[in-house]
């Protein structure tokens, strides 16, 4: 445990890592939930420690939560490779199936959690009759670090496509946490906001406090000020002053989920921000990897919105702040309109004024992976 400051985070920040080989590995997460108090280190060696991290938001963001739950097959399945007697890691499909849905319904709106652990049945699927449990057990653990060096890579791009976009001087309102703690690299749009400000460009970030879990002020406003990026954090509720006195440029959000028509699931609070950035004719920009598209559901009103535990609103961080018994309203996310959104940014290019035609445009060799 270390001291609350930025300074004490290490030089490059990460939320999720491996740690060791087959035999000893395990997952290492940063505790967000502990953030900016105290840094915290999980040891995760079983899925149902993992599903309580990914529920209590220890680990968080799409990306991250994938790449957690990629590891975590592993986790669950190497014990029982050791102990198998079989000769063919078929005998693990059972074991399998359950590791997979412990952890798919952990969080139900981000897709890039879904997407990864179907990446990685797949690669189950295609080896299990010939590999041996243990081969089997490597060979997934293989394919979820590529998943993590990929993510990398990802935000690299999406971080070198966002930062034009930034303005040269100004503004930028960001909502909810989209860096290093939530993805396996830099960042989508905290990355973007990072590497505008690595440019020369002379951004000033308003980052907004996030409620009810406070993710912008716990952890974006420690992350850019890490990175040496000017950030002033703000009261969600000041965004609307904040654009009609002409302090914002530009709004930029990560996301969860996005739909075939560009509709885009991200941070409840995410659609007020798109609402008002329109009526003040500020851009609104949108950053996410191919892993958060889901071109299954044509538009934002299939997308399942998550509703967390009303003692979040009640009790926020074990300080009761209204009557204890008040019924409470607390979805996780919201849905924008790809009509409200002036650009997606992916790291194979960035969507003007997403409709489906150009979301398929751009998404349309989804299947195949980046280079690496």
């Amino acid at each position: 445990m270390t001291k609350p400051d930025s300074a004490s985070l290490p030089a490059t920040l990460y939320g999720v890592r491996w740690e060791g080989g087959l035999d000893d590995g395990h997952l290492v997460l940063l505790d967000q939930t502990r953030l900016p108090k105290d840094v915290v280190y999980l040891q995760v060696r079983d899925i149902e420690v993992l599903r309580t991290a990914i529920c209590d938001l220890a680990v968080r963001g799409a990306p991250a939560i994938g790449i957690a739950g990629a590891f975590g097959i592993v986790l669950h399945l190497v014990p029982l490779a050791k102990a198998a007697k079989a000769t063919t890691a078929s005998a693990l499909d059972t074991a399998y199936a359950h590791a997979h849905e412990r952890l798919v319904s952990s969080r139900p709106t981000a897709v890039n959690l879904r997407w990864a652990l179907e990446r990685m049945r797949d690669c189950f699927d295609r080896h299990s009759s010939h590999l041996t449990p243990l081969e089997m057990c490597a060979r997934l653990l293989m394919e979820a670090k590529r998943i993590h060096r990929e993510d990398l890579e990802l935000c690299r791009r999406i971080a070198e496509n966002g930062a034009p976009l930034m303005p040269q001087g100004g503004g930028v309102y960001t909502h909810c946490n989209t860096g290093a703690l939530a993805t396996g690299g830099v960042g989508t749009a905290l990355g973007c906001l990072v590497e505008a400000h690595n440019r020369g460009r002379k951004i000033q970030v308003f980052s907004g406090e996030t409620r009810p879990l406070l993710q912008g002020a716990r952890l974006t406003a420690l992350e850019l000020q890490h990175a040496k990026v000017p950030v002033t954090l703000c009261c969600d509720s000041a965004a609307a002053s904040l654009m009609a006195r002409g302090k914002i440029q530009a709004v930029i959000v990560g996301a969860d989920r996005i739909c075939a028509n560009g509709d885009t699931a991200n941070k409840i609070g995410t659609y007020s921000l798109a609402v008002l950035a329109k009526h003040h004719g500020i851009p609104f920009y949108v950053a996410a990897p191919y892993s958060t598209f889901d071109l299954s559901l044509a538009d934002g009103s299939l997308i399942h919105i998550e509703e967390r535990h009303a003692d979040e609103v009640r009790r926020p961080h074990g300080v009761q702040m209204s009557p204890i018994d008040v019924p409470v309203s607390n979805p996780a996310f919201d849905v924008t309109p790809a009509a409200l959104i002036t650009a997606i940014v992916t790291e194979r290019g960035v969507i003007d004024h997403p409709t489906r035609e150009r979301v398929a445009a751009l998404m349309r060799d989804q299947a195949s992976e980046p280079a690496v």
